[in-house]
């Protein structure tokens, strides 16, 4: 009985109204037409919001460009750009790459031989001979 009862409010699966002797649902005919119309809303929903957001970023940019006028920044872009052509220019007449810089305490082994010999020095015996071994 609860499953019939459940059917009759809709609560049962789908197909429990046609065993009952419940009608088939006709389809609208102008359902097409509805969907249509909503998928057309929604669209120019979307175009709204996007032109919404456009102006509120043009809006930004242009604040953000008076900002940069004022305490006399570039855009990001731009200083990116430049730092890359100024890193090109040197290297634009040569035939070879530029040396990379070595820094100090990085160089031949004889340095480094003698920065340890150095050190030594100023150790005290024991620790000393521990390094050693």
């Amino acid at each position: 009985m609860n499953f019939v009862m459940k059917a009759a409010l809709g609560g049962g699966p789908p197909d429990v109204g046609k065993m009952l002797g419940g009608e088939e649902k006709e389809e609208d005919p102008d359902a097409a037409k509805k969907e249509e119309e909503r998928q057309e809303a929604l669209r120019q929903q979307e175009e709204e919001r996007k032109a919404k957001y456009a102006k509120m970023e043009a809006e930004r940019e242009q604040m953000r460009q008076g900002i940069r006028d004022k305490y006399g920044l570039k855009k990001k872009e731009e200083a990116e750009a430049e730092a890359a052509a100024a890193a090109e220019e040197p290297a634009a007449g040569s035939l070879t790459r530029p040396k990379k810089a070595v820094p100090a305490g990085c160089g031949d082994e004889e340095e480094e031989e003698s920065i340890m010999d150095t050190v030594m020095k100023y150790l005290p015996g024991p620790l000393q001979d521990m390094l050693k071994k």
